[in-house]
């Protein structure tokens, strides 16, 4: 099955892995362009519950900028998600967007291209959290 994520499970808290994850992510290129606490927004709006889960909008400059100046259409699929879902107590789920299977919906072959040398800075990134 091809999957929109790469994904591992981790034991901290949640703000520890968010941290985690921002290092991780800067050792590859990628800043935090925005931070959305998704359970507190739920509960906001809605009054339900859901399981934390904190979403990162993770950005490398240089990778967007080559994407955008190929297609600008690209804007609509950036920045690329880091997700936080607690799973249990002490125990996490980290989910990175593959940005190679965001791209195919646009059927450009040098965005897959900057989008598979993503994937591998994501990867590196997510085996370091």
């Amino acid at each position: 099955m091809n999957s929109i994520n790469i994904k591992r499970e981790i034991s901290d808290t949640l703000e520890n892995a968010i941290e985690r994850v921002t290092r991780a992510l800067s050792g590859e290129g990628f800043g935090i362009l925005t931070r959305i606490d998704m359970h507190s927004k739920i509960k906001e709006k809605t009054a339900k519950d859901i399981i934390p889960t904190i979403i990162l909008g993770a950005c490398n400059p240089h990778l967007a900028y080559e994407a955008y100046t190929a297609n600008s259409d690209v804007a609509s699929l950036l920045p690329c998600n880091a997700v936080i879902r607690e799973i249990s107590p002490g125990r996490l789920s980290v989910e990175f967007a593959k940005p190679s299977g965001m791209m195919k919906m646009l059927g450009d072959a040098r965005l897959a291209g900057l989008a598979e040398a993503a994937d591998v800075r994501l990867a590196t990134a997510l085996a370091k959290v």
